[in-house]
């Protein structure tokens, strides 16, 4: 089963993911600021990372950030974010991300995209 980390502190938001991805089979892990990320990233070695990037502690650039330094971790990371600037989406991806949703967002196309960052 391929393990996602879902890293957002908005409890709607996570509630609301957390239940489509686990009814299309992901086992879901929850992280609510980029310290917990950290940790259970270096617990689980997810396959895919949803990451928001304004939280509490650590923001989710610092988070790809330290993820990105372990050369051999194949995760991908999809960043989940309020900030909807042209600005904000190209550091993101400019960081390291493999894509870029903006909130309020589609969960079926964020699904999708979840669906062929898995195809063989």
């Amino acid at each position: 089963m391929k393990k996602i980390l879902l890293v957002d502190d908005e409890p709607n938001i996570v509630m609301a993911l957390e239940y489509a991805l686990k009814k299309k089979g992901y086992d879901v892990r929850i992280a609510r600021d980029g310290i917990e990320a950290l940790n259970i990233f270096e617990k689980i070695k997810p396959c895919l990372i949803i990451l928001d990037i304004m939280m509490p502690k650590m923001d989710g650039f610092e988070v790809l950030e330290s993820i990105k330094v372990d050369e051999n971790d194949s995760s991908k990371v999809i960043f989940l974010s309020a900030k909807n600037k042209d600005d904000d989406i190209k550091k993101g991806l400019e960081a390291g991300a493999d894509d870029y949703f903006t909130k309020p967002f589609s969960t079926k196309k964020l699904l999708d995209k979840i669906e062929l960052l898995y195809q063989p």
